[in-house]
């Protein structure tokens, strides 16, 4: 039976695209606020790899058995994801913009973890190659998506530090 593997992978790259959209307006809005983007350089790397994902999924996964545990997991997980988006709200974008003198979001899941919503991609690259039987796919994007996440989380801990200095 092929459609419940379909309707995953339509759901998440529907929800992926509508990020971006909100993404981009939220962006729009930050810098218009004055905030700075910081190390843009590895943005469209970061886009690459998850967008190579979705599609490696789209060739793989159709027709493949949807795992009931991982499934749920990757529900779970989108749990979380609605948590951080409605907790960050406007400043919510999928860039690392710093806006001067704001203080961070300290609520929702801010509260137990300083990037919850890097955590949160983390499980999801691997949980939903595992929710189709392709835990080698997991592997392979976890690993990809950490090399990414490492450069990432340098480039934004930095801007945040120096942001805070210059408070």
């Amino acid at each position: 039976m092929m459609w419940p593997s379909i309707a995953l992978l339509t759901f998440v790259t529907l929800q992926r695209l509508g990020e971006l959209v909100l993404a981009r307006r939220n962006t729009a809005a930050l810098l218009a606020r004055g905030g700075r983007e910081v190390a843009p350089e590895h943005y469209s790397v970061m886009v690459a790899l998850h967008a190579a994902w979705i599609m490696g999924l789209w060739l793989l996964a159709p027709g493949r058995p949807v795992q009931p545990f991982w499934f749920l997991v990757f529900l779970g997980l989108q749990a979380l994801r609605l948590w951080v988006l409605t907790t960050l709200k406007d400043r919510w974008t999928t860039r690392i913009i710093i806006l001067p003198g704001v203080p961070l979001v300290k609520s929702g899941p801010y509260r137990f973890l300083r990037h919850p919503n890097y955590t949160i991609v983390v499980c999801e690259i691997a949980a939903l190659p595992l929710a189709f039987g392709l835990p080698v796919y997991a592997i392979v994007f976890s690993l990809l998506n950490a090399a990414i996440l490492n450069v990432r989380l340098k480039a934004e801990n930095a801007a945040l530090k120096s942001a805070m200095v210059l408070k």
